[in-house]
């Protein structure tokens, strides 16, 4: 199965000082290698800080956009990994050795695969879609 795991800290990598970013991209490296060994990894990237991200809304038909996130919140977004585990627990072990869960938090999500969904996103495999 396969779940998508969310980095949120208090600082991203543009707000530490540069020996301890540093330091932090190492640890993600290593992590990164070790779960691409494991099997576990699909995909990952960091995220540019929030005053880069622009909020993009339609109300009645009207399009607002508004610079930075939408949600004032003290931790932010920095990243994500996408993992295959084999159940919830297994993606909690792996969520558990992100270096950015010892700074912040790690939110572990499955990935939906009903039917409806792949559908939707056009992503059915060619013997289910018809």
């Amino acid at each position: 199965m396969k779940y998508l795991c969310l980095i949120s800290a208090e600082k991203v990598m543009e707000q530490m000082p540069q020996a301890d970013a540093d330091e932090h991209f190492e640890e993600y490296r290593e992590f990164t290698e070790d779960i691409r060994r494991s099997g576990h990894y699909l995909d990952c990237n960091r995220l540019l800080p929030p005053a880069a991200a622009t909020t993009v809304r339609v109300r009645n038909g009207r399009l607002s956009i508004t610079d930075g996130p939408y949600v004032e919140t003290k931790e932010q977004l920095g990243g994500y990994y996408l993992i295959e585990a084999r159940d919830l627990n297994d993606a909690i072990q792996v969520a558990a050795r992100i270096p950015g869960a010892r700074l912040g938090c790690v939110e572990v999500r499955p990935v939906a695969t009903d039917l409806q969904t792949l559908s939707a996103l056009g992503a059915l495999p060619a013997e289910t879609s018809g």
